[in-house]
Parts: C-alpha cells; sequence; structure tokens
C-alpha cells in the first residue's frame, strides 16, 4: 500500500510505525501533524454525543482547536519518561493521514500495563479503520513492548469504540464516572489480557524501530514484561 515517506529522526519515538495491509501507523512527526491539520481545522467531534473529552480539546473553535491539538502533542512529546509516556502515531492510508492511535504507559515498568486513545477523521469512518488500528497498536505494546495488559475506556454512549474492543477480545472490567464538556458522564471500563491478546495474534502486522525507543521508555527488554 503507498507510504508516507519519511526521513529519521534523531529521537527514536518518531521513527516507531506499525504496517498493516490496510493501513500504518506514523511517529507523529511535525511535517505529519501539519498534513493532518486540516481535519483537525474541520472538526473530529461536531455532533453529540461526544466521543471524548481530551485535553487537547479538539471542540474549541478554531484557530484555537488546532493550536491547543499541537501543543498537547508537542507537550506530550517532553513529557516521555520511565514513569509516563504516551507515542503518539499518525493513521495513513493509501499515503493520506487520517486520524490518529496513541498509546499511553504509566509505571509501565512496574505493571506492564498500556491504554489507548484515537480518533478518525469524519470521511475515514465507517470503513472498519477504528478496528484496525486497534489491532496495529496491540500488536506494537504487546509484541513490541511486552505489555502484560491493556485498557480501554469509553462513555456508554460511544458505540464505535467499545464495538471494537468487544471484538478484539477486551473483558468488560466496571464502570467509571468522568466528565465530558463540563458535565458528568459514565464510562465503560475494559481489560484486554496478554493471554487472551495472543489467541486472536496476528502474522500480518510489521514493527519498525521498536528496538531503538525502547531505553526512551525505560523497557531493558520486551521479555521483562
Amino acid at each position: 500500500m503507498p507510504t508516507i515517506a519519511k526521513t529519521a529522526s534523531p529521537y527514536p519515538p518518531l521513527n516507531v510505525r506499525v504496517d498493516t495491509p490496510q493501513l500504518s501507523l506514523l511517529g507523529a512527526t511535525d511535517d505529519l501533524l501539519e498534513r493532518l491539520l486540516p481535519t483537525v481545522r474541520k472538526g473530529v467531534a461536531t455532533v453529540p454525543p461526544w466521543p471524548f473529552d481530551d485535553p487537547m480539546s479538539l471542540y474549541k473553535d478554531n484557530p484555537d482547536r488546532e493550536w491547543a491539538w499541537l501543543r498537547g502533542i508537542w507537550a506530550g512529546r517532553a513529557k516521555v519518561g520511565d514513569s509516563f509516556w504516551r507515542l503518539y502515531f499518525v493513521v495513513v492510508v493509501d499515503g493520506e493521514p487520517v486520524g490518529m492511535q496513541d498509546l499511553v504507559g504509566i509505571d509501565f515498568a512496574t505493571f506492564g500495563t498500556v491504554t489507548t486513545f484515537s480518533w478518525l477523521g469524519t470521511e475515514a469512518r465507517g470503513q472498519g479503520l477504528g478496528k484496525e488500528m486497534r489491532q496495529a497498536v496491540l500488536h506494537l505494546a504487546f509484541e513490541g513492548l511486552g505489555a502484560r495488559e491493556a485498557d480501554s475506556v469509553a462513555y456508554v454512549d460511544n458505540h464505535a469504540s467499545n464495538r471494537v474492543s468487544e471484538a478484539l477480545g477486551y473483558m468488560p472490567n466496571g464502570v467509571s464516572r468522568s466528565t465530558r464538556r463540563g458535565e458528568a458522564a459514565e464510562e465503560k471500563r475494559w481489560r484486554l489480557t496478554r493471554e487472551r491478546w495472543l489467541k486472536g495474534k496476528r502474522d500480518d502486522i510489521e514493527l519498525v524501530g521498536v528496538a531503538d525507543c525502547l531505553p526512551v521508555l525505560g523497557i531493558r527488554s520486551p521479555r521483562d514484561h
């Protein structure tokens, strides 16, 4: 499949990529973010029920929306360390950026747990890409980083995200309360263990640049997890 050529970065997380037959997850360089900016400018959440309430605040009016989005990613890059990291990936289909997929680890060396966050532009929805990009980032987490489990949280009315979790073998893990645009909202929690992931592990997903990224994340070896 056509992909966007990338020049190697001196910062290893930006060189990580995950390729599937349908799409690629590419480390979110400024060049890729710039190419994705028109999608953010149009808005990826425009009508209720609101799918997320992220600190990057994609609900703001422009140009505050795009500024907040960029600042959030730049700030997240700077916070990467042993106790917390967030890897940002641009989702690329047929050479075009269509959304983002993030992978978050908190005290990963101790717990081996990751969480995910993602969004797609409105024109890219309804094509099965949400499931494919989640499978791609889970392959990175379990196969590349040695994760023990993956958690997911979605508002109870975010049916697309909840369906993806269920289809990929996550098990219900209770409910929690959060806020959404300043109002209380209920969330559904999901948990996927390494053992359940292995039952559906794919052999057509390729990882690139992971080994060089491990020291940045405080991971000595994926086998440690």
